[in-house]
């Protein structure tokens, strides 16, 4: 497979009824890229704040929720991979030197925004790939774990370590790692605040797979690409719901659904006729 450096990765250039892609801006903290060639279909959102090692801060958040919304609506995107453009870390976690600036209310009002950040990860209408080559920490393993799949390098660290600063997890931990990984665990990982590596990761069942981190840095990255040429000749998530809902519609009027319904009701097998 190819390597793409930042100088060898192409812009979007939208279609499919998307928005303009406008130029980044100079000192953009988060871009939304192409992997070129045989790789097309595949975007990535590569996170750029090396100063504040990826830290969630205002401008960060911002253009991230930018880039999801031009990701939203572009149909030749099929799979998007969050790639961090920093060396040795996905994402820090929230910004504390910009939330000790913020009175009470703005600490509540940007932890909801926070919140509504995962969700829209979350909600994007194709898979995403989490490529975490680096610390993934605090929001920054809310982030990943708000994507569909995680790939990481064997000597990155994860954590949610909010308890460690007085804190606890706001943007979605709670909820997404013991559904990962089991409520015990999940509660264990939560109250101590422990910090695991990639091969913990995968034998806890937090990620889907570790590889052996490369000289240059990103064998997370180069896995999580060919995780998702595999996924690329699969339906997309959009299509495959109006197919179901398709062949739903089809199962309404049938008998055999009735006779399932009334089986229920009244506590007895169904009895099926295939019609």
């Amino acid at each position: 497979m190819m390597r793409l450096g930042r100088a060898g990765r192409e812009l979007l250039r939208w279609g499919g009824g998307g928005p303009p892609a406008a130029a980044p801006r100079r000192g953009a903290e988060v871009l939304v890229g192409a992997a070129g060639g045989e790789s097309s279909g595949i975007a990535e959102i590569l996170m750029n704040r090396p100063h504040a090692r990826n830290s969630l801060g205002k401008v960060f958040v911002n253009e991230l929720f930018s880039a999801l919304e031009r990701l939203r609506f572009d149909e030749k995107v099929r799979v998007v991979v969050f790639k961090s453009e920093v060396k040795g870390v996905f994402c820090a976690g929230a910004d504390l030197k910009e939330r000790a600036e913020m009175d009470d209310a703005e600490v509540g009002h940007f932890v909801k925004r926070l919140r509504n950040l995962m969700d829209e990860i979350a909600a994007l209408p194709v898979p995403t790939i989490a490529a975490i080559d680096g610390y993934a920490l605090g929001g920054g393993l809310e982030l990943a774990l708000a994507c569909d799949l995680r790939v990481a390098a064997s000597s990155a660290k994860m954590g949610l370590i909010e308890t460690t600063r007085g804190l606890l997890p706001g943007a979605g931990g709670t909820q997404r790692l013991p559904r990962c990984v089991g409520i015990g665990l999940a509660k264990e990982l939560i109250f101590t605040g422990r910090q695991i590596d990639g091969q913990q990761a995968l034998s806890m069942g937090l990620v889907n797979h570790t590889v052996p981190q490369n000289s240059e840095g990103d064998a997370a990255y180069q896995r999580a690409l060919t995780l998702a040429k595999e996924i690329l000749p699969q339906v997309d998530i959009a299509s495959g719901m109006a197919i179901e809902g398709m062949c739903y519609a089809q199962n309404i009027p049938t008998r055999d659904r009735q006779e399932g319904m009334a089986a229920f009701r009244e506590k007895r097998p169904p009895q099926f006729i295939g019609k």
